[in-house]
């Protein structure tokens, strides 16, 4: 099979063999000279013909000889939409590869001898968020992704990763914006799929007029999304527009009536997968008294099936997703503070006393707090991580700081993407042994 690519304006094309794949999906090859070069679209194993770009950036022309894990791209907007860059590679391969780069993270940390990980990976259409671009383009509004490495939006008319719910009501939601006065240029809207019904965040450019406020009422009626929320840029607090009934989510067991926009992990089995690994990692003789501190405990992802069996003190910093948790803490043993981790960290002194730290900590990693944690070395940590060069570097201050690696599961949630999940296990100590049997 060979792939046919139009290509841009450049200089003169090479055949060139790839070698590997890089962070963001690119094939790597290199020149003559040895300089390397990214090709879009190409995978490792081939030889292909490609056309430079700018600088050590290249596209495909064509596949001379294809790989044996190439395959046809199952959405028909991939070659201009940017949310999937891997479609053309089998998804047994990219779970594959994503696990591989985990891997590598941790070894490049320190860690040489990793335990055989954990895969798991969620099945197409189940994505249950989505945050989409809106631009106005003459009569018409465009609601999608953008093109990769552009500002330019693709209109989401096919998606093979979101799910049903959320591209039936696209057509609605995309009629409606295009009457709002107060979307002039360009916005942003969030869609949640919540065990309520969608839940929806927009943002627009322009302040919303009285006839845009019962446009989106409509709207909420016609997708059966019991909210929806809107802010106008420049300014921080949003307002409900549209209410026509509870907005809630149940999270191991327990309702939560969350605020507009809240993070929720991205399919509902990795939601699963993430806690049960979460609840899996924690060592065998914790009792319901030891005391457990969560980082970044967002609206209960972790905090709700950790608190049903043990002791949690959860720090947030978000205001209204503190404020959720601490909704639902009462008569619990779950206890919520709203903290700014980035600039007020939990100290080393407060963490030594815990028996387990579990982080799920932002795109760019801990940060300060992870000084803190090297500094009051807690025995055990459970770190959950969606960007491996932030998980080298803060596995790295691990290792130094004393740590071994106990445990490791792999979680493609983000189908056709460079993006993975992770959750780590790290014990301190140099006599004890770990649930796994690892030792120092």
């Amino acid at each position: 099979m060979t792939s046919e690519h139009t290509p841009s304006p450049g200089g003169k094309s090479v055949e060139v063999m790839i070698h590997s794949l890089g962070a963001q999906g690119d094939g790597i090859a290199a020149l003559p000279d040895g300089q390397p070069l990214y090709v879009t679209g190409a995978l490792p194993g081939e030889k292909v013909e490609a056309q430079p770009v700018s600088g050590q950036k290249y596209q495909l022309v064509s596949v001379i000889t294809p790989a044996s894990d190439r395959v046809e791209p199952p959405c028909p907007l991939f070659q201009s939409c940017g949310g999937c860059t891997l479609q053309h590679m089998s998804l047994p391969a990219i779970l594959e590869w994503k696990t591989q780069r985990v891997v590598y993270a941790l070894k490049k940390a320190g860690f040489s001898d990793t335990p055989v990980p954990a895969q798991r990976q969620v099945p197409a259409h189940s994505r249950r968020r989505a945050d989409l671009a809106i631009r106005r383009n003459g009569k018409n509004v465009l609601v999608g992704l953008h093109a990769r490495n552009s500002d330019q939006v693709i209109d989401l008319t096919s998606c093979t990763i979101m799910h049903p719910t959320l591209m039936a009501a696209l057509p609605s939601v995309r009629q409606t914006l295009q009457s709002l006065e107060g979307l002039r240029q360009a916005g942003e809207i969030q869609l949640n799929l919540l065990e309520s019904g969608l839940d929806i965040l927009l943002t627009t450019d322009g302040p919303l007029s009285s006839g845009d406020r019962t446009r989106l009422a409509s709207l909420s009626a016609t997708i059966s999304a019991p909210r929806i929320s809107w802010y106008q840029r420049g300014t921080e607090a949003y307002e409900t527009v549209a209410q026509s009934g509870p907005v809630y989510h149940t999270m191991a067991g327990v309702t939560v009536a969350l605020p507009p926009g809240a993070f929720l992990q991205a399919t509902a089995p990795s939601e699963t997968w993430i806690q049960d690994a979460v609840l899996s990692a924690l060592p065998k003789k914790i009792g319901k008294r030891d005391k457990i501190i969560e980082l970044y405990a967002g609206c209960g992802t972790l905090s709700l099936p950790l608190a049903a069996h043990h002791q949690v003190f959860a720090y947030e910093g978000y205001a209204p997703a503190a404020a959720c948790l601490k909704a639902v803490s009462g008569g619990t043993r779950l206890n919520v503070e709203c903290r700014d981790l980035n600039r007020q960290p939990v100290m080393g002194t407060v963490l030594k006393a815990a028996n387990v730290v579990v982080l799920d900590p932002p795109h760019s990693g801990a940060g300060l707090q992870m000084r803190q944690l090297t500094t009051g070395k807690p025995q055990h940590i459970i770190y959950v991580s969606c960007n491996p060069a932030a998980l080298a570097k803060d596995a790295k201050a691990l290792h130094d700081a004393g740590y071994r690696l106990n445990s490791l599961e792999v979680i493609d949630q983000f189908l056709w993407s460079a993006e993975t999940e992770v959750v780590c296990s790290f014990t301190h100590g140099s006599s004890r042994r770990s649930r796994s049997g690892l030792s120092r």
